[in-house]
């Protein structure tokens, strides 16, 4: 099964981040979520160590470009198929980066491509 990794994510419910967990649970899709605090939503534990994950295949970001720059390499080191720059995330040096190592990078919204049966 192939699993989402929602990177930043929020625990206060009016976030994206927040709601698109909640989105892909609700789809069924196999998700985990990393961000600064520990906590729980929709039944997904926030994980704030990187270490903990693995087998990823898709990762939504929701971080600024500013704040990516510490975690290009950890994010690379995951070896995800893809990368999702949400809104507001679009980043083009991380892009250049992401698809030298041979991971494709989408300028998307996944809460429009869950809507849309497009995820």
């Amino acid at each position: 099964m192939k699993t989402t990794l929602v990177f930043g994510a929020s625990l206060k419910p009016n976030r994206y981040s927040n709601i698109v967990i909640n989105r892909l649970v609700s789809k069924g899709i196999n998700t985990e979520a990393f961000g600064l605090r520990s906590g729980v939503i929709g039944g997904v534990q926030v994980k704030t160590n990187l270490d903990e994950f693995q087998n990823i295949h898709t990762i939504t970001l929701y971080l600024n470009p500013t704040r990516q720059v510490q975690y290009y390499q950890a994010i690379i080191m995951l070896q995800p198929e893809r990368v999702i720059f949400n809104p507001g995330t679009e980043n083009k040096e991380f892009i250049g980066l992401l698809e030298a190592q041979g991971i494709e990078a989408e300028v998307a919204c996944t809460l429009v491509l869950l809507a849309t049966d497009q995820y």
